[in-house]
């Protein structure tokens, strides 16, 4: 069974507050953005985002987008990008390199499609996505949160009852070993009484993965990380 899902972006000034959704049904869709962003990378993100939610079902995916720019991006151009260190024909580096590499990796392994749909046409999932999206580029506009949407349900974990602990992250070249007794059962348990201070050691590609999607949700690192626990 492939699903079919529309990405879309919108950024109000572009660049400005940015916007991105993606949309399946009215059960299964999900939007978020940033403070400040592009159309491009608002379609992007969408796209990101999506394949990030799906994930987990591993079902074949088509995705319609009305960007011709995210489209060639992702099925054209991206090998000789990569093949030139992410520089084009002429040199210069790559825009919106860091979304693009993190859709190629999320990408492998995956059957996905991409089938181009003409904007404002009528086309109900992109018309749902775009509703989305430009809805929630003007929350970030008005400096309110956005209607985030149920997400996809495979991907959606039961709420914890226990506090979340607090998480440090600093870059570091190369990870170093966990404090004695961090992951002891007490510690572990520990937990359930009172907030633990984490502290996550990051290499720089996995700080900037990190940012990415910190951004993308309008969140700090740290909360980002909370979300994803």
């Amino acid at each position: 069974m492939r699903i079919t899902a529309a990405a879309d972006g919108s950024a109000l000034g572009n660049p400005g507050p940015m916007g991105w959704a993606w949309y399946i049904d009215d059960e299964r869709w999900a939007a978020g953005g940033a403070p400040h962003g592009t159309n491009n990378q608002g379609e992007l993100q969408a796209v990101l985002e999506l394949l990030r939610a799906t994930a987990p079902a591993n079902l074949p995916l088509l995705i319609e987008c009305d960007s011709r720019y995210v489209i060639d991006s992702v099925t054209k151009w991206m090998p000789g990008w990569k093949r030139k260190g992410w520089r084009k024909a002429d040199g210069k580096p790559v825009l919106n390199r860091e979304i693009l590499e993190a859709i190629d990796e999320e990408m492998q392994g995956r059957d996905v499609v991409f089938s181009w749909v003409k904007g404002h046409a009528g086309h109900p999932l992109n018309e749902a996505a775009d509703e989305r999206a430009n809805a929630a580029a003007q929350a970030y506009q008005r400096r309110a949160e956005p209607r985030r949407g149920p997400g996809f349900p495979s991907t959606n974990p039961a709420p914890s009852a226990a506090p979340a602990p607090s998480a440090a992250v600093s870059p570091a070249p190369s990870a170093a070993p966990a404090p004695a007794g961090l992951w002891d059962d007490d510690a572990l348990f520990a937990a359930e009484a009172e907030p633990v201070e984490l502290r996550v050691r990051l290499a720089p590609e996995e700080l900037a993965r990190l940012r990415s999607r910190a951004n993308a949700w309008g969140l700090t690192p740290e909360d980002a990380l909370r979300r994803l626990i």
